[in-house]
């Protein structure tokens, strides 16, 4: 009985070893998990190619470049395009910038003052370096290039080359299903990516207003918490935000009417007409109405909301709105927005008042 039970004890020690070694071994294939950055993220949010903008956003990174010694710069692009961004600030022409801005016609970036606004950084700030984090945008014009580009330096088996396919197959997905909620979540993938890599070091990032809302949900995609917002769930409090979009806002009015609400007559400064695909709707016309809001406090609100993003001028707190919607057949419906300091998700809001 004795023999019978050290026999036992044998083989389950042989077992405990070899699931001890088997473990280790299982283990050592895993990749180490990255450290927590000690950097700063420094994000600005844009209405893409408003020369008002690209000079306060400039302004930035010199400020950055020279006083801080930041040198990356996180940009809205697919990972090979701030490749080929790259590869040009080292070169002695704007031949590769010339190719890549051709690749951008059709798109927000295709405007002469984008492409000054990397040329001067070119110029005055060279050490930059970019970092693209979007998904593969032209991945068969700028995409297919930079594949070739790396295959003729012999580096098919590069990390660059990994990440230019992984972002070409992100914008094909993207395009064949149009969905956003894909493309945040891996436009914060991407982000989270190459910030690692610098781990210890402070960025700054240029991305539309509504990638970088710290509180903000995806755009087209409410159940999904934008860029940012993951950013912030993920890295916490380095992370630091600010909307430079108020600055394409900054208008003055294209003129003065006059519009009669409950028999008073106010005046109604006017800031033009948007176009509109939404329904039937095809566009609508916007007035403020001058020191109305006292008037208009008291009045039920409907539950409609319309963030400030949607008006062409900028908002402020205890105003009063008259927007006209026209529909394809001609006729007309005129709405009423208060600006109460209110939030809906993560946005500034207008809200809709019935005028009794």
């Amino acid at each position: 009985m004795r023999r019978k039970n050290v026999f036992i004890a044998c083989i389950l020690l042989i077992m405990m070893i070899l699931s001890a070694c088997s473990g280790i071994s299982t283990q050592s294939n895993l990749p180490e998990p990255s450290p927590q950055p000690t950097g700063k993220i420094y994000l600005y949010g844009e209405h893409h190619s408003v020369e008002k903008i690209l000079n306060k956003e400039f302004e930035l990174w010199y400020d950055y470049y020279h006083e801080d010694n930041m040198r990356h710069l996180f940009v809205e692009f697919p990972y090979y395009t701030a490749g080929f961004l790259n590869l040009w600030m080292q070169s002695d022409n704007d031949a590769i910038l010339d190719e890549v801005y051709q690749d951008w016609a059709g798109t927000a970036s295709y405007s002469p003052v984008v492409k000054e606004f990397y040329k001067k950084i070119k110029e005055q700030c060279p050490e930059t370096i970019f970092h693209g984090t979007d998904v593969g945008h032209q991945h068969d014009t700028t995409g297919q290039r930079f594949l070739k580009y790396l295959q003729s330096s012999n580096l098919e088996n590069s990390e660059e080359y990994l990440l230019t396919n992984k972002s070409i197959e992100q914008g094909k997905l993207f395009y064949k299903n149009s969905d956003d909620a894909y493309r945040e979540n891996m436009m914060t993938e991407n982000f989270i990516y190459e910030f690692n890599k610098i781990s210890d070091e402070d960025i700054m990032g240029i991305y539309g207003a509504a990638h970088t809302g710290l509180e903000a949900m995806a755009y087209n995609a409410p159940t999904v918490p934008c860029m940012a917002n993951q950013l912030k769930q993920h890295y916490g409090h380095i992370i630091h935000s600010e909307d430079l979009s108020y600055l394409a806002k900054e208008i003055e009015p294209l003129k003065v009417d006059t519009i009669r609400v409950h028999g008073k007559d106010y005046e109604a400064s006017y800031f033009g007409k948007q176009p509109l695909t939404f329904k039937d709707f095809t566009s609508r016309e916007f007035w403020r109405l001058e020191n109305a809001y006292d008037d208009f406090s008291d009045q039920p609100t409907t539950g409609d909301v319309l963030p400030y993003n949607n008006y062409p001028m900028v908002i402020e707190t205890g105003q009063i709105f008259v927007i006209d919607y026209t529909k394809a057949d001609g006729s007309s419906t005129r709405l009423y927005y208060r600006s109460d300091g209110d939030i809906w998700q993560g946005k500034p809001t207008t809200a809709n008042f019935t005028v009794e």
